[in-house]
């Protein structure tokens, strides 16, 4: 999942960064209004973390620009301003929710799962293709019986392929999804990745080619008939 968090207190970004990245979460930071439109033109984003005390223009009269065009991911607003009006004001801009700060890490990561939840039908239930079960509420993976341990970036791949299944993804859009604008690598540290996830898998018994290269384009799950034949 990649989030956009807008703050222009550089140290609380990066404090809420780490936290969210430490929860697997993939993170770019924008400073203000202007960076952030920036991004969500380059880039899709699953949820926003929107400051609303921004420079220049603040967060709800961004927000309200960003709904009057077109942007639907969810807005969770943060505000040291905990009034009702404040509330109001955001909530009409069209922000989903609100967290005041200073910020609670537990109650910011169950806020962002139930916005993740309401505006992604399909996030949390169990992923599933032929014997392979993803679990993305406890970060556990099987193959049949057998239990799969990945490092995160493995396992945000994982889960990336099992959300698009029969669809190739492309190296420059796996790096788009999983890496922040900041930290992007070249495309061989995709091909690394994904040698190292075929691996895992071939050794609970998956079929080497369970994870398919489509030549020129990029890679796709195998099919499910396929793999019954297998």
């Amino acid at each position: 999942m990649k989030i956009l968090l807008v703050e222009d207190d550089i140290r609380l970004a990066e404090t809420l960064a780490e936290a969210l990245t430490d929860q697997l979460y993939v993170v770019d930071i924008a400073n203000n209004g202007e960076m952030a439109w920036d991004c969500i033109k380059a880039l899709d984003y699953d949820l926003m973390l929107l400051d609303v005390m921004l420079p220049e223009q603040d967060g709800i009269t961004w927000c309200h620009k960003w709904r009057s065009h077109g942007y639907q991911m969810p807005i969770l607003m943060i505000t040291a301003c905990d009034t009702i009006s404040t509330k109001i004001n955001g909530l009409d801009a069209g922000a989903d929710d609100y967290i005041i700060k200073p910020v609670d890490l537990g109650e910011l990561f169950a806020r962002i799962r139930a916005l993740l939840r309401r505006g992604h039908t399909t996030s949390f239930p169990i992923l599933k293709w032929g014997n392979l079960q993803l679990n993305p509420s406890t970060y556990e993976v099987n193959y049949g019986n057998h239990p799969v341990n990945f490092t995160p970036k493995e396992y945000s791949l994982l889960e990336l392929l099992l959300r698009n299944g029969r669809r190739v993804l492309s190296r420059s859009m796996i790096i788009d999804n999983l890496w922040t604008s900041e930290t992007s690598p070249d495309e061989h540290t995709v091909k690394v990745h994904l040698r190292s996830v075929r691996q895992k898998l071939k050794a609970v018994g998956a079929p080497e080619d369970f994870i398919e290269t489509i030549h020129g384009l990029g890679y796709r799950l195998k099919s499910l008939e396929l793999l019954t034949q297998s």
